[in-house]
């Protein structure tokens, strides 16, 4: 189940939306993994095409995620007694359970110390439940849109939660503002690996390399490593402790809602008319978002619909808009040529609330932000 196909938004949010995998021959080095641990040498251009062309592979596991941002805690997110869910992701270190049997089954679980919460995908069904809370959301895909169902289903999840998705997520990144080699090999979950370093050539993004370990019997992505310019350790981790290829048993992808759940339906009406408003294509909805320079120092900007700014400027909040506001005025201000508004400074990239109602978004530091602002 790629990141792609549950979040279709996230292909204009990466660092730069180029898709191919197969890249000039500038782009990659011509360093190869010498033949070490019994593995035969490849390229980086031949591990790049065994990643576009591996063939989906039935896999149970277990991994772990780590995350530092340098975020501020959010509303409603973190602290010692909060539930287990998709937004676990954004910040700490996750256990999560994951099975896939193909592109239309599959199975997630974040393990927390008293709770669960699971995503589960059989066909045109998908499951979220929540033990916390008791809950669980059942969506019927839209027959002429899956992608956007999924989207919907796991609307929280801000971050990939296993290295297929961290894997996908970044090499629809890959232009030539990226130097790509090979470090050797090594060892994940116990299994031989090839390790793919991805370096951005840009000096000013926050991202300092992205290291793949890349299975060498199925080309299966086992680890995801995000080194930040900012610190030492990876600032995103997720890689398998555990994996099993065999195929996963059938019924872990049928799911009933336990007796006593609060369970809500999901129309694919809904969920499509969702999808439409959100790729901008509903009624209202927003210009698409404005993209400033290339590569991994793209900046992203996103104006507010007006309405929203009006209603928080009138004091029209309801209790998650009034969190909203606390923890924007929280922030430190900031100010430029562009305006003034507020900043988040983080490990992998930094944000900017102006007081006119844009956000700009970008793998990089503020004074980048700044700059783009200023040029619109």
């Amino acid at each position: 189940m790629s990141i792609f196909d549950r979040r279709p938004r996230l292909r204009w949010t990466v660092p730069a939306a180029a898709g191919a995998l197969v890249v000039a021959g500038a782009l990659v080095g011509t360093v190869g993994v010498s033949a070490d641990a019994g593995l035969p040498a490849r390229t980086p251009q031949e591990l790049l095409v065994a990643l576009q062309t591996a063939e989906p592979t039935p896999l149970s596991g277990t991994v772990e995620a780590t995350t530092d941002l340098g975020l501020p805690e959010l509303p409603g997110m973190g602290g010692p007694h909060a539930a287990t869910g998709p937004t676990s992701l954004i910040s700490g270190s996750n256990t999560l359970r994951v099975w896939s049997d193909g592109p239309e089954r599959g199975r997630v679980a974040m393990i927390g110390s008293s709770d669960e919460y699971d995503i589960v995908r059989n066909g045109d069904d998908v499951w979220t439940w929540s033990s916390a809370d008791r809950a669980a959301d059942h969506y019927v895909l839209p027959a002429a849109d899956h992608a956007a169902g999924l989207d919907e289903a796991a609307a929280g999840m801000t971050l990939p939660s296993t290295p297929q998705e961290a894997a996908d997520l970044v090499l629809a990144s890959l232009d030539e503002s990226t130097d790509v080699a090979t470090s050797g090999v090594g060892s994940v979950a116990g299994r031989p690996v090839y390790e793919l370093i991805l370096t951005p050539r840009q000096a000013d993004t926050r991202v300092a390399r992205v290291a793949i370990a890349v299975d060498a019997e199925t080309s299966v992505p086992l680890r995801v490593q995000v080194f930040s310019t900012q610190m030492a350790d990876p600032a995103v981790e997720i890689g398998f402790t555990s994996v099993d290829f065999s195929q996963p048993d059938a019924a872990l992808f049928e799911f009933a809602p336990p007796p006593g759940a609060t369970v809500t339906e999901h129309s694919s009406a809904d969920m499509a008319k969702d999808s439409a408003a959100a790729e901008g294509s509903g009624p209202g909805a927003d210009a698409k978002p404005t993209v400033v320079g290339t590569g991994w120092s793209q900046v992203v900007i996103i104006a507010l619909p007006a309405d929203a700014m009006a209603g928080l400027a009138n004091g029209e909040q309801d209790d998650t808009a009034a969190q909203a506001m606390a923890l924007l005025q929280s922030l430190p201000e900031t100010s430029g040529p562009w305006g003034s508004g507020r900043v988040v400074d983080g490990t992998l990239g930094s944000v900017i609330l102006t007081d006119d109602g844009r956000v700009a978004i970008g793998a990089v530091g503020p004074e980048t932000l700044g700059a783009a602002l200023a040029a619109q």
